[in-house]
């Protein structure tokens, strides 16, 4: 599968079962960042086909690294998933409201992620 996907998330292990994932499904090209900044700077310099934002990163979020990937490219490329460990209505909300693509819980299969991703791209 040829479509290339931007993982940020400061969790390190979380970042490695997504990755390992992903991979294990098909998909090879696969860049990770840690936080929000270094996440919306791979997105100008990598122009990834997806981008997978946790909620919760350091100094920001995934709604606001959802808006910034908006403003540079527009709304319909890349698509956008904003993941969660902790669900919350508002979040799914919120992910609307940042015109993220969808939004899933975070599970050690990560079958959820699968689908919203198989979904989209």
């Amino acid at each position: 599968m040829g479509k290339k996907i931007l993982v940020i998330d400061d969790n390190e292990v979380d970042l490695l079962i997504v990755k390992r994932y992903l991979t294990h499904e098909g998909f090879s090209d696969i860049i990770t960042a840690s936080g929000a900044s270094e996440g919306v700077e791979k997105a100008k310099t990598e122009k990834p086909d997806l981008v997978i934002s946790d909620t919760l990163l350091p100094g920001s979020n995934g709604f606001e690294v959802c808006r910034q990937v908006r403003k540079i490219y527009g709304p319909d490329k890349p698509k956008i998933i904003i993941i969660t460990g902790a669900i919350d209505a508002v979040d799914a909300v919120q992910a609307k409201k940042s015109e993220a693509d969808d939004y899933c819980a975070k599970t050690s299969d990560c079958a959820p992620l699968l689908e919203a991703i198989k979904k989209l791209i």
